[in-house]
């Protein structure tokens, strides 16, 4: 669970340095659909795919971030995206909903539930 938060802001950094305009995250989004970038392609170390409400980043390991925006911007991700990366680890972790749930429940208040199932880092 804290992997992929960590994750989520290593890649946040990496893509800031990359394209200094971006101010947040989300803004990948808005560089797609305007077509200053690709909808896929690679932005530092991480190759990427432009999706509906949000983006997959894959490291040079393999890892995977998936990850949604909700409409202010925040980064918002539910079990199914924090299962996919704990799968997609080097060593990869394999993990119930029950015990997802329960790692997510100890991370508050870090970790906020912005709508059923579906979560945010606090900021």
């Amino acid at each position: 669970m804290l992997g992929y938060v960590r994750a989520l802001k290593a890649i946040d950094e990496a893509l800031r340095v990359a394209i200094p305009s971006l101010e947040r995250l989300a803004d990948v989004l808005g560089l797609a659909r305007s077509r200053r970038i690709s909808r896929s392609g690679h932005i530092g170390t991480y190759s990427y795919t432009v999706h509906g409400a949000g983006c997959r980043f894959v490291g040079d390991s393999g890892t995977e971030v998936d990850v949604d925006f909700a409409a202010d911007g925040s980064e918002v991700f539910d079990l199914w995206r924090l299962r996919w990366y704990g799968l997609s680890l080097p060593e990869p972790l394999d993990v119930t909903d029950q015990d997802l749930r329960s790692a997510v429940r100890s991370l508050q208040p870090l970790l906020t539930e912005v709508r059923p199932g579906w979560f945010s880092v606090a900021n």
